[in-house]
C-alpha cells in the first residue's frame, strides 16, 4: 500500500511490521524512536527540538527566552518566537501523521498488536526492562513533539499499540473498523502502562474498566473522547474503508498547515502542563515549584491553572506570529505566518 501524500510541512512516522501484525517489536520500536527524534532534530544546529518538560515552573525560563535578545543562546527561543521557529525548525515537519504503510485492502486491518509476546519470551529480565523503558520514550517523544501528531488509526489497536494510538495527539480512526483493547489482564500481564494513555484520553473510569475486563471497544463508542471517527461500514471493503480514513486524515492535515505551528506547539505544551494541575499548593506566581501550603488554591486546580494560564497567553500574544494574526484580522486579509517563512515587520520587536 501507498500512503497519500502530504502537504507541505507534514511527514510520516511510519509503523511497519506486517509479519507479526505490526507487533511494537525492539526493532520496531527503535525504529519509531528514530524516526521521532530526527523529525524534531535542527539540521542547522543538531539541537534536538522537544517541548520543555510539562511543569507550571518551567514558564518562566520560556518567559527569560522571549526576553533575550536575538544574539544571545536560548534553549527555548524556538517555542516562543514564530522567527527563531523558522530558522531553528527549517527543513523540518510541523505536523506528523503516525501511519502504517502495510494496510492491506485484501485483508483486515491491524494498527499494532502490541509488544511482541514471542520476543519477550526470549528476552533476559534486564532486555525485558530495555523494551518497555524504550517504549516509555516513544509515548513521552510523541507528547514532548513540537510537530504535532495526527494518529491514522485503522483495525485493531490492542495493549501498548492501543497506547500508542491514544497517545498521538490527535487520532483519527474508522468508526466501524477500529477496536481498542486492554487485553493483558486475561494474560496475566495487566496493560498498566498502556494504560496511562488511555485514561488520559478516556477518563479514569472506562480506562480501568478496558484494564481489568480486557475486552475490545470498538471505535465508535469512544465518540467525544478526542478520537475523530471516521463512517462505513465495518465489513467488506477494506479499501473503501482506508480511502476514507486517509480522506480524514488529509482533511485534518491541511487544517493544521492553516495554523501557525509555533503557537500550536506552545499551546501544546501549555495544555498539558495546565492540565497537571490539581489544587497542589505550588508558588506558580514566580516560577517556584516547591511545596507550600500558603500558595496555591486548592479544590480541582482551576484558578492556579487560569492564572498560570494568563501568562502563558501573555507569551502567545509576544509571537510574531500573534502579532501577524491580529493585523490580518484588522484588514480582513488571509496571515501570513512568520513560522512558515513569511516576512515579519521588522520593525516589531517581542521583547519588552
Amino acid at each position: 500500500m501507498t500512503l497519500p501524500r502530504l502537504p507541505r510541512h507534514a511527514a510520516y512516522v511510519h509503523l511497519s511490521n506486517p509479519r507479526r501484525r505490526n507487533a511494537l517489536s525492539l526493532q520496531v520500536l527503535r525504529s519509531l524512536r528514530d524516526q521521532l527524534i530526527a523529525h524534531n532534530t535542527s539540521p542547522a544546529t543538531g539541537q534536538r527540538l522537544f517541548l520543555p518538560p510539562f511543569k507550571p515552573a518551567m514558564l518562566t525560563q520560556l518567559e527569560q527566552a522571549c526576553n533575550s535578545k536575538p544574539t544571545q543562546d536560548t534553549s527555548y527561543a524556538w517555542l516562543v518566537s514564530a522567527r527563531a521557529w523558522a530558522r531553528d525548525r527549517a527543513g523540518l515537519p510541523n505536523m506528523l501523521v503516525l501511519a502504517s504503510p502495510n494496510d492491506s485492502p485484501e485483508r483486515a486491518p491491524v494498527f499494532s498488536s502490541g509488544h511482541d509476546l514471542s520476543e519477550l519470551r526470549a528476552l533476559s529480565p534486564s532486555d525485558v526492562r530495555d523494551t518497555f523503558r524504550l517504549c516509555a520514550e516513544v509515548m513521552s517523544l510523541i507528547r514532548r513533539s513540537p510537530a504535532l501528531v495526527v494518529g491514522r488509526i485503522h483495525g485493531l489497536a490492542t495493549a501498548a499499540g492501543c497506547q500508542l494510538a491514544l497517545s498521538t495527539d490527535l487520532p483519527v480512526a474508522h468508526a466501524a473498523a477500529t477496536h481498542f483493547q486492554l487485553p493483558g489482564a486475561a494474560l496475566g500481564l495487566p496493560c498498566s502502562s498502556p494504560a496511562t494513555a488511555v485514561s488520559r484520553r478516556l477518563g479514569n473510569g472506562r480506562a480501568f474498566r478496558m484494564l481489568a475486563m480486557a475486552e475490545p471497544v470498538p471505535a465508535a463508542d469512544l465518540a467525544g473522547a478526542g478520537v475523530c471517527l471516521v463512517s462505513g461500514a465495518a465489513d467488506g471493503d477494506h479499501a473503501a474503508q482506508r480511502d476514507a480514513l486517509d480522506a480524514e486524515v488529509l482533511r485534518t492535515v491541511e487544517r493544521l498547515a492553516q495554523m501557525p505551528a509555533q503557537q500550536n506547539a506552545m499551546g501544546k505544551w501549555a495544555f498539558w502542563t495546565q492540565a497537571g494541575l490539581h489544587g497542589q499548593h505550588c508558588d506558580l506566581r514566580d516560577g517556584g515549584a516547591t511545596e507550600d501550603p500558603r500558595r496555591g488554591s486548592g479544590a480541582d486546580g482551576y484558578e492556579d491553572a487560569v492564572d498560570w494560564a494568563g501568562r502563558v497567553m501573555a507569551l502567545h500574544a509576544r509571537s510574531e506570529d500573534a502579532r501577524e494574526g491580529f493585523d490580518a484580522f484588522a484588514h480582513k486579509r488571509k496571515p501570513v505566518w512568520v513560522c512558515l517563512g513569511g516576512a515579519a515587520d521588522p520593525g516589531q520587536d517581542t521583547s519588552d
